[in-house]
């Protein structure tokens, strides 16, 4: 299968400015109205999660920041645990992210960047530090960039989280409005983005808006990066155009290697989809919402016919649970329930767990201070639905077979607690 090499079009050596200069040329000299035009018809959205027209949102920061100025975010936290995407783009590309930063400060009038990652992630550390040495080495700035260190937990990578962070408190979500783009870091309007989608501001800006829709479709333009896991014979990151079908998207990893039930679409903030209907959905974000599904930030994963569905999802929202803020009733008493509702059905069955579970959700979903517990509800109601047929068979007979088989989907171990200590930005 023939897909675009953009951001993944590396040597060995892509991360030395050098090689990235000989690749895509210099930094452009464009100002800030030129770059937002080149991003607006580029029709670039989002690659963290929203899919939000990235163009949209730079004029909309500018707008807010002619007085006070702006700040930019570049989020390369990766709180899902199933992505490997930005990891991967921050290891062996970091000066196309470094350029959108660049590019995207420029765009909104901002003096100083954050690129924020993981703490304890040592390796992208000492990557990102050398590129930044490079580029000061060169006189290739003119955005302030600091590193910053951020909490490793699930919630601590929302984007209220990162400003709060920022302004000095706790990596905790913040109930919004004020939104970050209205009033973030120093209560100045904020630019948060995801590196991914930076680094194809970078190219877009580069080589121009038509160059950009070579590849994809008219209503989803680019290239996007995937993170395919579970079971395909060949797990890993892979850069593809946007518009291929699932069944497509899959055969990039070799196919599956297996018999498929379910694709978990979307990553944990996602949803099941059977494995007919993913096969032949657009792999784009309208495509793959007609599929009762999402994009989010590329994560794909392949669940064999054999597994148990409601296992799988039981560990993620056990997972989801502990990973909550414990800041608001949803969060804290609503996302445990449901994930011992949803376990109880998955190991032991019993007829009144499904019915708990549909009674507790409205009680939960569009009452927390953040996305978090809407996001856990919307991919546990879509386990119940796509394994429907469990469901019923869990209730009446009792578990499964496909417990005996060992889990598919990465779930880290539980924390003891919650980590709200602030961090200090670490400039390198």
């Amino acid at each position: 299968m023939n897909t675009p090499a953009r951001l993944t079009a590396t040597g060995a050596d892509y991360a030395n400015l050098a090689t990235h200069v000989r690749r895509h040329g210099p930094l452009p000299v464009l100002d800030a109205a030129s770059i937002i035009d080149v991003v607006e018809r580029s029709g670039l959205t989002g690659r963290g999660g929203a899919a939000f027209p990235t163009g949209r949102k730079l004029r909309t920061v500018a707008g807010n920041a002619r007085r006070s100025g702006a700040v930019v975010i570049a989020n390369g936290c990766e709180g899902e645990p199933a992505s490997a995407k930005d990891r991967s783009l921050l290891l062996k590309a970091p000066h196309l992210i470094l350029d959108g930063i660049t590019l995207g400060a420029r765009a909104v009038g901002a003096g100083h960047a954050y690129l924020c990652v993981h703490e304890g992630r040592h390796d992208l550390l000492s990557a990102l530090q050398r590129a930044l040495s490079e580029r000061r080495a060169a006189g290739l700035p003119d955005v302030d960039i600091s590193v910053t260190e951020v909490p490793d937990r699930y919630v601590a990578s929302e984007e209220s989280s990162l400003v709060h962070l920022l302004n000095g408190g706790p990596a905790l979500p913040l109930s919004t409005p004020p939104r970050p783009f209205e009033r973030g870091v120093r209560g100045r309007p904020t630019l948060v983005d995801n590196v991914e989608t930076l680094a194809h501001l970078a190219l877009a800006v580069r080589h121009g808006a038509d160059w950009f829709r070579t590849a994809g479709t008219p209503d989803a333009p680019g290239t996007t990066l995937v993170t395919l896991g579970g079971s395909v014979v060949a797990p890993g990151v892979y850069e593809v155009g946007l518009g291929l079908s699932g069944a497509d998207l899959l055969a990039v990893a070799g196919g599956p290697g297996e018999p498929l039930g379910a694709v978990l679409a979307g990553g944990y903030f996602g949803a099941w989809v059977r494995a007919d209907r993913f096969a032949a959905a657009p792999i784009t974000p309208h495509g793959l919402q007609s599929a009762g599904a999402a994009m989010g930030a590329g994560i794909f994963l392949a669940l064999p016919a054999t597994s148990c569905g409601l296992a799988e999802t039981a560990r993620i929202a056990r997972y989801l649970a502990d990973q909550s803020a414990n800041q608001c009733g949803p969060c804290l008493n609503g996302l445990p329930a449901l994930a011992d509702a949803l376990t109880t059905l998955a190991l032991q069955g019993g007829r009144k767990a499904p019915g708990t579970i549909t009674a507790l959700s409205p009680y939960i979903t569009g009452r927390g201070a953040c996305r978090h517990p809407d996001g856990a509800v919307r991919l546990i109601a879509s386990a119940l639905t796509v394994f429907a047929d469990d469901v019923r068979a869990h209730a009446q007979r009792g578990p499964c077979q496909g417990l005996r088989r060992a889990p598919i989907l990465p779930v880290p171990a539980p924390v003891a607690t919650t980590r709200t200590r602030p961090l200090t930005p670490a400039k390198v």
